[in-house]
């Protein structure tokens, strides 16, 4: 099992990768700008946070040409959103912050997962609108998109970083991903 992290500047992208490798899934952490040709053999992708939509190198095209479970995390979930058409937008309160998150839609992303957690996030940008094809999975009262999915593929999104302490049930979260890129 082979999960790789996309490196877009964060400074939680190696909580990411060290979150992966403690699940034993062989992990690294590559620039964005790798060429898609150098991953088509993982077997899962996080496309990591960080500062700003226009420094995500190729991430646009690990989205569309990848055939593998993809989660986006915080900038990865706009990211997702963007390249679908979705709607990225300033949050009404930025900088990072406890949030209480409820799940609103029943899915194996959030297997054994309570339906209301507190996590660690930032809606400095925040997905605005959700694009076609996709189903809101948890929402906020700051935030009304806090995860999605896709309706058919395997690509998902949450606003929130799982990977830090102040999360809860991250590593959950993030077992539960890897249990997806499994099948």
């Amino acid at each position: 099992m082979k999960i790789y992290v996309v490196y877009n500047y964060g400074q939680y992208n190696h909580l990411i990768h060290r979150t992966l490798r403690d699940l034993g899934v062989e992990s690294k952490l590559v620039e964005n700008t790798t060429p898609v040709k150098e991953l088509e053999d993982v077997d899962g992708l996080v496309i990591g946070g960080g500062p700003s939509l226009e420094r995500t190198g190729n991430c646009e095209q690990y989205i569309k040409e990848l055939n593998v479970p993809i989660i986006g995390i915080c900038l990865g979930h706009q990211l997702i959103a963007k390249v679908f058409g979705g709607e990225v937008g300033k949050g009404s309160m930025g900088g990072y912050s406890e949030v209480d998150v409820r799940i609103v839609e029943e899915d194996e992303l959030f297997e054994g997962i309570p339906k209301n957690i507190r996590v660690w996030a930032s809606h400095m940008d925040e997905v605005k609108k959700l694009p076609d094809e996709f189903k809101v999975l948890a929402e906020s009262d700051i935030c009304k998109i806090e995860a999605m999915k896709h309706e058919k593929k395997p690509l998902y999104g949450v606003q929130w970083h799982p990977e830090v302490y102040h999360s809860q049930y991250g590593v959950e979260l993030y077992r539960n991903f890897v249990e997806i890129c499994k099948k």
